[in-house]
């Protein structure tokens, strides 16, 4: 980036609440039984203060984004920025998004100008403003490319000039280096770091929603830590180290660790979580993967014992990519997970030595063991005459206490592994499942 003329900054960080949110409640109208998406959710903002949302699919992060910017009306609660309560769209807040959301037929100049032209700003001030947002972040020379001529972090980029450009004292981004490559979003990453300690962007606070931990500490000053479903602060961390930080640093990787075992902290003790309800939710992992986890947690260098964030690095995953995998194993009785670390059980260990046969068998028993939805389905079917039941007999039942997307999607996961344990058959196109090899 070439040097640019320094603009009102962020301050230092101060006791000044620029943000709060009290008591913040969303969900929606399951037949008239609500299911909430965010419970009685509290968070503060300080001026000078970058602060992570942190949190797997289904803890509300974006929904609370969205809130907080008033685009969403909360079920109960209240949202104060500066002072005032937000009702609807608020002005001296800006979003960035995961996708980068720009109009194709317009310019690079076009798009960023489009947030200052809704607010009627006259046609040479909007000029002015966006092309001075378009030199800070990087993009002068492009100004009359189209975004089908950028690459993804360069489109990106045009979506921070966008939300830069009408002087918001409040940044507001959901996973905006997700869609990216990992260079591309290291340096997108460290490039806004950089204009926010030198104080060369107008924005007093960020608010930044991730899957990333390591993104998180990299990043925050503070990290909430939200449950899933529903979605609330359970933890907050503090990030002690100041700008710039070394990755590599002990304090750093301890602190990653850290939060790894704070999000992988149950309220129980003991090995597994047993006793799952038919109606609880299931990621949609495949066999492929819980298989493919077992067998790499197995071989060397990890012996059965892996530091989850030492797994997700070498394994390019993220949260919501490790944690179901990991949970899955867990409460199919092949691992355990305890302070971020995970290891397998005995049974596990065998199972990664088994040929394909014998790993069908084993998998079959403890599917039916700790996964009562897959228990119901093979005992339904075993009582039948014609041992057949339609889908819908399920997903009735699962749609009781599950959002529709979710309910699909556990009687997907279940019929994926009832398939690879061969406990049942399901025909996808007629909907039916029966204990036959083959469904006509």
């Amino acid at each position: 980036m070439q040097d640019q003329p320094a603009v009102q900054g962020h301050s230092p960080q101060t006791h000044n609440e620029i943000l709060a949110v009290r008591g913040v409640c969303h969900g929606f109208d399951k037949a008239h039984d609500e299911r909430m998406i965010l419970d009685n959710v509290n968070l503060t903002l300080r001026e000078g203060e970058i602060v992570g949302l942190l949190g797997r699919s289904g803890s509300g992060k974006s929904t609370l984004l969205r809130i907080v910017a008033g685009l969403i009306a909360p079920t109960s609660g209240e949202v104060q920025f500066q002072g005032a309560a937000v009702n609807g769209p608020a002005k001296g807040i800006s979003m960035v998004f995961q996708t980068f959301a720009l109009f194709p037929w317009l310019t690079v100049l076009q798009n960023v100008e489009a947030g200052l032209e809704a607010l009627g700003v006259a046609a040479a001030e909007r000029r002015t403003r966006a092309l001075a947002a378009i030199d800070l972040i990087g993009l002068d020379g492009f100004e009359n490319a189209y975004p089908r001529e950028l690459s993804g972090g360069m489109r990106q980029r045009v979506g921070f000039a966008r939300a830069l450009v009408v002087d918001p004292a409040l940044l507001l981004m959901d996973e905006p280096f997700s869609a990216l490559d990992v260079l591309t979003a290291e340096t997108l990453r460290t490039d806004l770091l950089d204009l926010w300690n030198e104080s060369r962007m107008p924005i007093k606070s960020v608010l930044i929603v991730t899957h990333n931990i390591e993104e998180a500490v990299f990043m925050c000053d503070r990290i909430l830590v939200l449950s899933s479903n529903p979605g609330k602060v359970v933890t907050e961390i503090k990030v002690p180290f100041p700008h710039p930080r070394n990755r590599l640093a002990p304090a750093f990787r301890q602190l990653v660790d850290d939060v790894y075992a704070r999000m992988t902290a149950r309220p129980v003790s003991g090995p597994l979580r047993k006793g799952l309800k038919p109606g609880a939710a299931l990621p949609h992992v495949s066999t492929n993967l819980i298989a493919g986890l077992i067998e790499t947690l197995s071989a060397a260098p990890y012996h059965g014992r892996a530091d989850m964030p030492d797994i997700a690095h070498s394994l390019h995953l993220e949260v919501d990519d490790l944690f179901p995998i990991a949970e899955v194993l867990q409460f199919l009785g092949f691992a355990d997970i305890r302070e971020g670390d995970i290891f397998l059980t005995p049974q596990a260990r065998v199972f990664a030595e088994s040929d394909t046969q014998a790993r069908k068998v084993m998998f079959a028993d403890h599917l039916l063991r700790y996964v009562p939805l897959a228990a119901l389905i093979k005992n339904v079917l075993d009582e039948r005459a014609d041992h057949r039941a339609p889908r819908v007999r399920f997903e009735q039942e699962l749609e009781d206490t599950l959002a529709n997307i979710a309910a699909t999607e556990t009687l997907d996961t279940v019929i994926n592994w009832g398939r690879y344990a061969e406990i049942f058959s399901y025909n996808d196109q007629t909907e039916i499942f029966s204990l036959e090899d083959v469904e006509f």
